[in-house]
């Protein structure tokens, strides 16, 4: 019951039947490229992993609390604040 050709899975059925019509040379070169993808992305990945294991074996201070006049987030008024009166001294 064989028919003598090998099964090709699905995958590759859809990327042949995108890149048939196309010249070898720019099939090869959309191949190129799609390996040059696949090996960024595990360069990358690589290289975050090795920066996580870093940043955990030499962990970084916590900077100091600010003060809380200067304030951050959504309490913190900026510029738009009012501005403070000078104490009265002659009480």
């Amino acid at each position: 019951m064989s028919t003598g050709q090998p099964l090709a899975s699905g995958k590759s059925q859809i990327f042949e039947s995108l890149l048939w019509f196309l010249p070898d040379w720019v099939q090869n070169t959309v191949l190129v490229l799609i390996v040059l993808a696949l090996l960024a992305t595990w360069v990358i990945r690589l290289r975050n992993k090795l920066a996580r294991r870093r940043a955990l074996r030499q962990p970084q201070p916590v900077p100091a609390a600010t003060r809380y006049d200067q304030g951050s987030g959504a309490d913190h008024l900026g510029p738009y604040a009012p501005q403070r009166r000078p104490e009265d001294s002659s009480a």
